[in-house]
């Protein structure tokens, strides 16, 4: 267990230490943030805030990881779906910046990347011999989905990078809600080491799970730092992609793919309302929200950043509690 801590400590103090350096690095390349017209007028002055700060999340918590890993495969597949997404995400900010413009990657070769990505995390799932069902919780439903499973891995890891790319529109908004989400996968994997009864015995997988979310937290924590409003540095589609990938394959190795809903709820909530949005506007000829994603709906009814970010914290950690709750109490695997 105390691997888990240094891991967490390693990664946030070197976060916050190396941060300042980065972000200067960032503003002499000119790595500057491109604003969309059609959102709202306050965004105009962060034109310019240096991006792709998911970088540092992804070097500092890769280093802090493999510091005091043991390199289990799921840590290590975990890590991988993180650092694949974060580079999938890379390309879109590196295309935004050297073509000067609000729209990187197409998104089809977005989901081309992505399904590469899953190809490596259904080989690991195979390796591990993880079940292609889906366990249900209240209702204690074991859903066999046989083939269908690796498809629904697809829908997972690209839903899940792509909702918290959505939610990545105000300061500290998608780092702190993937912090809180992040702790609650990491929880997740400690008490499952705790009650497999083998603490203090051998290393196992469960607790090197917890070890690569505790450098992602540590990592994402320091980040946060310099993110907080008004943002000194901005994570961009690297770090939010990143953090996506990273949760999708925390429920995809830990059995809970139905409580990701809850996990990241959030992300959901932010993927719901660009859905209902587009297709309110293409069928019904109006708009549901003032604009989407919904937390610009929110801006657009002059709340301040500061609040809408605080609040969507609120909703995603009570969220995220009822997805902890619901797993400690019907999930199978306590009892093996």
């Amino acid at each position: 267990m105390i691997r888990v801590l240094v891991a967490g400590v390693i990664a946030m103090v070197v976060s916050i230490l190396v941060g300042p350096r980065f972000i200067a690095f960032l503003r002499r390349n000119e790595f500057g943030q491109h604003i969309r017209e059609e959102l709202p007028e306050r965004h105009g002055g962060k034109q310019g805030t240096p991006t792709m700060g998911g970088l540092l999340i992804l070097v500092v918590a890769t280093a802090a990881f493999l510091a005091v890993s043991k390199y289990k495969v799921p840590a290590l597949t975990v890590l991988f779906v993180t650092l694949g997404c974060g580079a999938v995400g890379f390309l879109d900010d590196f295309i935004k910046l050297t073509h000067r413009r609000s729209l990187g990657l197409r998104g089809r070769w977005k989901l081309v990347l992505l399904a590469l990505i899953t190809v490596g995390v259904a080989f690991a799932a195979r390796h591990q011999h993880l079940p292609t069902t889906v366990f249900i919780p209240v209702v204690h439903w074991n859903v066999q989905l046989s083939y269908g499973w690796y498809f629904l891995l697809f829908l997972v890891i690209a839903g899940s990078a792509n909702g918290v790319n959505l939610a990545d529109g105000l300061d500290g908004l998608a780092a702190g809600t993937g912090i809180i989400s992040l702790v609650t996968f990491t929880g997740i994997a400690v008490v499952t080491y705790i009650r497999s009864g083998n603490p203090g015995g051998r290393f196992d997988s469960r607790l090197d799970l917890a070890i690569v979310g505790a450098a992602l937290i540590g990592a994402t924590i320091g980040f946060l730092w310099y993110n907080a409003f008004p943002a000194e540095v901005i994570m961009g589609d690297t770090g939010a992609m990143a953090i996506g990938g990273g949760l999708a394959a925390f429920a995809i190795f830990t059995k809970t793919i139905f409580l990701l809903l809850l996990i990241g709820g959030i992300f959901v909530i932010e993927a719901l309302s660009v859905i209902i949005q587009v297709v309110a506007f293409k069928y019904y000829g109006r708009r549901v929200f003032l604009m989407a994603p919904i937390h610009y709906h929110f801006e657009m009814k002059a709340w301040s950043e500061t609040k809408i970010m605080v609040r969507f914290w609120i909703v995603g950690a009570i969220l995220c509690a009822v997805g902890f709750a619901l797993f400690y109490r019907d999930f199978t695997f306590f009892r093996r």
